[in-house]
């Protein structure tokens, strides 16, 4: 029978209730690879996940048996062929639409201003998805419109996270999102948060623009909120990573 060990493990921790230990085990070897570090040593995942090393050795067998995990000449594990399989069965069972929309609509509800989702098209940036605010005096962009990708909070996130150089950009990186009055039209203003899929590439910008007079700096939450969910709901699993 495989010892307890002294510290509660991770698996333990986040136990499913009313589910099988063994699979939780398991679960939480594949939770400890991420893109920083994609490769790991028996040690290295015995104390990521506060597992003996006799235990992680047998879940180890049995998730590289299926071909969830590899193990690679230098001893060290990685994740197998197996992710990508069901990775790529996830991602083609929902639309991007069917992720954005529903985010947006909570941002314009909670707001009662103009959201939108932007795309970088090479030097321009094009308005993917969007829902209007319910309130008469708003800003008129519209879905499959093309915009400047130099002017305009959403246009300044995807430049800022395509690795664009100078003061505005890294203050946006440092922050994680901008706020900018005025940046494209003097009478309108605007906050956006990035998006990243589950590659942590940059995937788009949630926006959020209103009538200057109605700016305020208590939107950045609810922004940075839909923008986190939609990158989680794309495959983003830790934002302090």
């Amino acid at each position: 029978m495989p010892r307890k060990p002294q510290n509660t493990s991770i698996s333990d921790q986040n136990s499913a209730p009313g589910g099988a230990s063994s699979v939780d085990r398991a679960l939480s070897l594949l939770d400890v690879f991420t893109p920083q570090f994609a490769s790991l040593s028996l040690t290295e995942i015995a104390k990521q996940t506060r597992l003996y090393k006799s235990t992680v050795l047998r879940l180890l067998a049995s998730l590289q048996h299926k071909d969830y995990v590899q193990r690679k000449t230098d001893g060290t594990y990685c994740l197998g062929p197996q992710i990508a399989r069901l990775y790529a069965i996830y991602a083609s069972s929902f639309s991007l639409e069917e992720i954005v929309m529903p985010a947006l609509r909570e941002l314009t509800e909670k707001t009662k201003e103009s959201a939108a989702f932007y795309v970088r098209q090479k030097e321009f940036r094009l308005c993917l998805y969007r829902v209007d605010s319910p309130q008469l005096v708003r800003d008129h962009i519209r879905a499959g419109e093309i915009l400047p990708i130099d002017r305009g909070a959403g246009g300044r996130v995807l430049l800022a996270y395509s690795g664009a150089q100078g003061e505005i950009y890294d203050r946006i990186r440092k922050d994680g999102i901008a706020m900018l009055v005025g940046d494209r039209v003097p009478v309108l203003s605007g906050i956006s948060a990035p998006v990243f899929n589950a590659a942590r590439e940059l995937a788009g910008a949630v926006t959020l623009t209103m009538p200057t007079s109605r700016y305020s700096e208590t939107f950045a939450k609810p922004v940075r909120d839909v923008a986190m969910s939609i990158s989680s709901r794309l495959g983003v699993a830790d934002f302090n990573e």
